[in-house]
């Protein structure tokens, strides 16, 4: 899109929550020639600068070229994907490691950053700025403010010009999100797909029995995850195993839920907020609690939002993460550790249950996590398949990857051949990201994440 004057190009992916305020701000001084918040952003360049960045809520990747040359920024945690790549004389920006032509180098613009011409990136935007906890603070007082952050979430991403669906796994993150929606539509649409017999099956019909949605599932086969696996590596740009594990469930969740909406929310980002995995009770000391739970938050810019960004995006479908408002996230980051340590004598995210009563039945409020892959059926069917294709000799020499990290196991190499056919020559393995080792002791549930 471009200016009035000309001057000025922006190219953008995602989503600006509070362009309707920005806008009526400039329009005092702009003429706006459509209701796009794409728009929106070339009038606030031009007015502001750089200073704009601050300004934004939303997710989104973006290219502002004009006469101070070309700015390129990504949303404070990394919702959306940007990547820019270099040779003499050119830099070319995308969403995607395949569309890069061959180039000298490719680099992934972190999550939070910018970056001026050819100047080196900054960090506008911290998710967690330095402030202290929240003292004194009742456990009622932080229940009623998590609640009221997080409907205020959801209602801004409800913001569309089409019908919005929600990913519906039946466990709590999700549930919770279909919840929330479902007052502010006349007929919300939810979705979820498994094996035959997963535990995601059964669990999503009775909440859409329960909320009154409009229920759609697809049920895969061993032989359907075969055929679609090179498309899932091709998407997702990884082999990491924990995360391919995981987007299997989600590509085919985001297939069903593209034939019959645009948009669709999901619950990424609660188990990092709110402490939902089994190993966080072992990390002792409340700095580093703190510590594990900022790094797995950050992380997952390369882990469960890439997840949902690409296989949402492999079929038209924009998936939004209402746990990942940053009003939200800097809000639980500042909540006493007592409240949010997990303990023998609680369930995982207590706290979240606890904000959320009256939404749901308890029945469905009290559940206990699952992995994605592990709720939908099709966790162990990639180490399965690895094993009869690879044997332990050919693993031994083929896992030292030039300019990667060792593979780790016979499944990620399995998934490694896959990626080195459907990803062009030029692109090094060396910007694969990485989870944790996904047969550690600590750290086995954050690697590849569950979004349940």
């Amino acid at each position: 899109m471009v200016n009035e004057r000309g001057d000025l190009s922006v190219v953008f992916n995602g989503e600006i929550y509070n362009h309707l305020e920005l806008r009526r701000e400039l329009e005092a001084r702009h003429v706006f020639r459509s209701r796009s918040d794409t728009e929106v952003l070339l009038h606030l360049y031009e007015d502001e600068g750089e200073d704009m960045l601050r300004r934004l809520d939303g997710m989104f990747a973006f290219a502002i070229a004009g006469s101070r040359g070309l700015l390129v920024a990504r949303d404070p945690l990394g919702i959306k994907p940007l990547y820019i790549g270099w040779k003499p004389g050119s830099a070319y920006i995308a969403s995607e490691l395949k569309a890069f032509p061959p180039v000298d180098a490719i680099e992934a613009i972190p999550a939070g950053h910018a970056r001026l011409n050819d100047g080196p990136p900054w960090r506008y935007a911290l998710p967690f700025p330095p402030q202290p906890a929240l003292r004194p603070l009742e456990r009622g007082e932080a229940v009623a403010e998590i609640r009221r952050r997080l409907e205020q979430a959801v209602l801004k991403r409800l913001m569309s010009d089409v019908p919005v669906g929600v990913l519906l796994s039946g466990g709590l993150d999700s549930s919770v999100i279909a919840a929330l929606m479902r007052p502010h539509t006349v007929a919300l649409h939810s979705f979820t797909a498994g094996m035959a017999g997963a535990p995601d099956l059964d669990a999503a019909r009775e909440v859409a029995r329960c909320l009154g949605t409009e229920h759609h599932e697809l049920v895969y086969t061993e032989e359907e995850v075969r055929r679609a696996l090179p498309e899932v590596i091709r998407q997702l740009e990884s082999f990491d195993a924990p995360l391919v594990r995981s987007a299997i469930p989600m590509y085919f969740i985001c297939k069903v839920a593209s034939e019959h909406v645009k948009v669709a929310l999901s619950g990424e980002g609660a188990d990092e907020l709110f402490a939902g995995y089994a190993y966080l009770s072992r990390v002792r000391g409340t700095g580093k609690l703190r510590s594990e739970l900022i790094g797995i938050t950050e992380r997952l810019q390369d882990t469960n939002l890439q997840r949902a960004d690409r296989m949402g995006m492999a079929h038209g479908l924009e998936v939004r993460v209402p746990f990942l408002d940053l009003g939200l996230v800097r809000y639980a980051h500042r909540l006493p550790l007592e409240l949010v340590q997990p303990r023998q004598d609680r369930p995982e995210k207590w706290l979240l249950r606890e904000a959320c009563r009256g939404l749901l039945p308890d029945s469905i409020l009290g559940r206990r996590k699952l992995k994605f892959s592990e709720g939908a059926g099709s966790s162990g069917l990639g180490a399965r398949i690895a094993e009869e294709a690879i044997d332990e000799p050919a693993f031994n020499d083929e896992k030292r990857v030039p300019g990667a990290l060792p593979l780790r196991s016979r499944e990620e190499l399995y998934y490694y051949r896959i990626w080195r056919e459907v990803m062009p020559p030029s692109v090094s393995p060396r910007l694969v990201g990485r989870t944790r080792d996904p047969f550690a002791a600590a750290g086995t549930e954050a690697a590849g994440g569950d979004a349940a």
